[in-house]
């Protein structure tokens, strides 16, 4: 018999979690061509630290040393029945931009008969007032390559000699790893739990495999596909192993996958963007349907700044 689903609307009959679709995929173009110009001051993230998703457009922000060109608001790590909220606290704040309450209100002002489950990222604009995307996907490519004119760093992460094989990595870590996590978590049948967590450890495996012979899934230099993975890494020992039931490892217990998720962690201004406090209270109260306590572990320690030498690699 299947159990609660923390999204009802997201659920199979069979107790499978599927996840939406992102309702807004306007682009944005360095010409200006698709309407949507590149331009400094113009664009305005909204993500939240907790959320994997959001993490990845906040990661690309920052290796682009993009800062200065696009604004970013961080929400209330805690959601209620309310959505993703606007308050002070610590390491998130009001919307001093529009002045929203809530998230919801982008979403309602850029589309007044929305009804599906408001999510971060969002990228908004401040000219046309209304979302250009809430696509992490998409708000990755862009960030890396339509604002290349006003980006300090010149770091490509999605290189054009490997990117179909990107694309191939990409959709197999999302299947099995980014969404593989939720699937497990969010079902609500046993052999529906079962089967996403075999899928997703032979992922793991696979991923860990990978890693014994190069530094980056690629190579010796970082792509987008490092930073897709990077984001269920850094989560997977402090919520998903227990929160999730993903426990038959943690990542600790990959020697390649933990070196690599260090080595990552370890580039510069990648671990300011990582906030353990927002993930484990956003996964530990919100998803009460899971913890039903509220109760936030203490755990697990974690030494994420030790050496990894995963620079003897290429």
């Amino acid at each position: 018999m299947a159990g609660r689903a923390q999204f009802p609307d997201e659920q199979s009959d069979q107790g499978e979690f599927k996840r939406q679709d992102d309702a807004f995929r306007q682009w944005i173009t360095a010409d200006g061509s698709s309407g949507y110009p590149a331009a400094s001051g113009r664009y305005h993230l909204y993500v939240s630290w907790a959320c994997p998703w959001a993490h990845r457009t906040i990661i690309v922000r920052r290796l682009k040393k993009l800062e200065s060109v696009i604004g970013m608001t961080v929400v209330d790590p805690i959601r209620d029945e309310r959505g993703w909220a606007f308050r002070e606290g610590p390491g998130h704040s009001l919307d001093s931009l529009n002045g929203f309450h809530f998230l919801s209100d982008a979403y309602r002002a850029t589309d007044s008969h929305y009804r599906g489950r408001v999510t971060v990222p969002v990228l908004w604009d401040t000219v046309a007032k209304r979302i250009v995307s809430n696509s992490d996907d998409d708000l990755m490519r862009m960030l890396n390559g339509a604002f290349d004119g006003f980006a300090e760093s010149r770091i490509d992460l999605y290189p054009q000699r490997l990117q179909r094989d990107i694309d191939d990595l990409n959709e197999f870590i999302y299947e099995n790893v980014n969404d593989g996590v939720y699937r497990a978590g969010f079902s609500t049948s046993q052999r529906v739990y079962e089967q996403a967590v075999r899928r997703l450890f032979d992922a793991l495996d696979q991923l860990d495999a990978r890693l014994k012979t190069r530094r980056y899934l690629f190579g010796e230099t970082f792509v987008e596909t490092d930073w897709r993975l990077f984001v269920t890494l850094i989560r997977f020992d402090a919520v998903y192993h227990g929160h999730f039931k993903c426990n038959i490892r943690r990542i600790i217990d990959y020697p390649n996958l933990f070196a690599y998720l260090k080595d990552l962690y370890q580039t510069e201004g990648i671990a300011d963007t990582v906030n353990f406090d927002h993930i484990k209270r956003h996964y530990y109260v919100t998803h009460d349907d899971i913890n039903p306590t509220r109760i936030v572990p203490l755990g697990p320690i974690q030494d994420l700044s030790s050496p990894h030498h995963r620079e003897r690699l290429v």
